[in-house]
This record gives structure tokens, sequence and C-alpha cells, in this order.
């Protein structure tokens, strides 16, 4: 059986007070937390060690118990000193200990979740048969992930989904303007909670789906349109596609390739103030003849002639 070196676990010296070691202790909860590292066997396992840690060295009552073994624990181990002092050897088990935070190290870990050094050591809740084993804190339940693709039309208007998250439908409402990436949270509809703890969120991840027609910067929308030579040099009219379905717009006469026109308020509409839209940028792009028919082609010779 492997000794366990708790305060090198938690980073710290023998020397280390009581606030430092809670320092310690909470800034690893947080980086190894189950929930930040979902899947990550080493992760769970770094944590379950830090938390073992902390169940010994966080009580001052244990801690003093486990500086007195020292390193003489393999004495300890051979003899069985630790029951015969009322310490609980070998006797872990019928107690749930939580590692702070709420967090059940029986729940996360499947039972059990504590080393042999620490159940031959420091079992039974550490302190014999008249110490009383531990209440079970109250736990909040997990947040659920999921991802909800979207058109941009959608995005753009407004939707209401149906989702189904382990076993129950769950009806969402996404407002306007919402953007990819974005993260809605739902409460309530995450995981149940132990021991009467609230009931987890339910985080979902918005994914725009790309669209044909437009790109999105921010509220903005961009697109581009064709036009011919002739409207662009004499000037007329170009239907443009919106969100809101067609719109004419007027082509100045001498229209340049690649001129942006601003339709204002066109945009997408802002996700916090949706009365708030952006603007619609439309490039226009010339199409040039390739084919030219024989009397074209010298009605455009003579215009290079006189100009």
């Amino acid at each position: 059986m492997k000794y366990k070196d708790y305060y090198k676990i938690l980073g710290v010296n023998k020397k280390a007070s009581q606030a430092e070691i809670k320092k310690a202790y909470r800034k690893l909860a947080m980086k190894f937390h189950p929930d930040k590292n979902q899947g990550d066997a080493k992760a769970e396992e770094k944590f379950k060690e830090i938390s073992e840690a902390n169940e010994v060295l966080g009580n001052p009552e244990n801690r003093g118990k486990y500086d007195q073994m020292g390193a003489n624990w393999k004495h300890y181990e051979k003899n069985g000193a630790y029951a015969n002092q009322g310490y609980g050897h070998g006797q872990y088990g019928g107690s749930h200990y939580t590692a702070g935070d709420g967090v059940d190290l029986d729940d996360i870990l499947g039972g059990g979740g504590f080393s042999d050094f620490f159940k031959t050591f420091f079992g039974a809740g550490f302190g014999g048969s008249n110490q009383q084993p531990r209440q079970r804190r109250s736990q909040r339940g997990k947040d659920y992930k999921t991802r909800l693709d979207l058109t941009l039309l959608e995005a753009y208007q407004g939707t209401e989904r149906m989702l189904d998250i382990n076993g129950s439908t769950i009806k969402v409402k996404v407002g306007k303007g919402v953007k990819d990436g974005q993260k809605l949270r739902v409460r309530g509809k995450g995981g149940s909670g132990a021991s009467g703890g609230q009931q987890g969120d339910l985080y979902i991840m918005i994914n725009i789906l790309p669209d044909p027609r437009f790109k999105r910067r921010e509220n903005d929308l961009f697109t581009t349109v064709e036009t011919d030579l002739y409207t662009a040099v004499l000037g007329g009219k170009l239907t443009v596609e919106t969100m809101k379905g067609p719109v004419t717009i007027t082509v100045p006469t001498g229209t340049q390739n690649e001129k942006t026109f601003r339709l204002k308020n066109m945009g997408m509409p802002d996700y916090a103030h949706a009365a708030v839209n952006g603007n619609l940028f439309v490039k226009v792009y010339i199409k040039i003849p390739d084919k030219l028919r024989p009397e074209e082609r010298t009605l455009f010779e003579k215009l290079r002639d006189k100009n």
C-alpha cells in the first residue's frame, strides 16, 4: 500500500496554516472539478486525491493524527496501532464524505472513492466508534449541456424548439437576434438535486448554420448582387433579397463595380433590444457581357472612339 503525502498533493508545506490549506484546496478543486472536466479520467483521479487530502488536513484533529503517524505509518499498518487507539482502523464504510462545494465522493466516483491508505488509517468517520457519521449535505443537481442548430432566418425571427433532454421534452424559446456561439441558460432543467438540493440548469449552445445569401458581423448583414452593364451605366432599379423578403433599390447613373449600398435597419435584431436592428450592406458587382452581337460590338467601338 502506497503512503499518501497529503501535503504534497495540496502543494503546501507541513507548517502551512489551516487557512493556507483551505485556499490551496479550493484552488485545485476548482481546476479539477468533475463538472469542468467531464469525461477526463485523470482530472477525476486528481480531484479524488485533493479531496481526500482536504478531508485529512482540512480538519485539525485529523491532521494531528496524520502528523503523529508520520514516517511510522508502516508500523501502524502492521500492528494496527490506530485501531487500538480508537482511530477506526479498517472500518471505512457506512458513512458518506463530501469533498466540499457540494460534491459527494461516493456519488461522483461510484462509491468508495477514497484510497486504501485513507480507508486503513482514517476509516469510520476518522474518530472510531464513538464519533457519529457525518451527515450528507444537500447537493445541487448537475447542469446539462446541449447544442441547438438554427438557420439565420430563425435567429432573425426568433423561434421555439422542443428538446429531448434525458427523456424529458422541454420547450425552449429563443429570442430574436441570437448569435452563433451564444450560450442560453434554462434554469431548473438540469439534473435533480440530492438531499433536498436545487435542480441543475440546462445550457444551450447556439450554432447558426451558414446562410448562402448573407454573412453576419455582429448585427449587420452583408450580401452581394449582380447588375448588368447598362443599368450600372445608365442607372435603374435593382431587386435585393433581405431577411424580410425582396426589396427594390435605385442604382444611380455611373455606378462603379463593387459599389456598396447601405439599407438601414435591414440587418439582424439586437438580442438584448429586439426593436433595434443592424444594417444590410449590399455590394454590387457589374456583369460584363462576354458575348456581343456584331451590331453591339459596333456600338461599343463607336463609344470608345468618341471618348
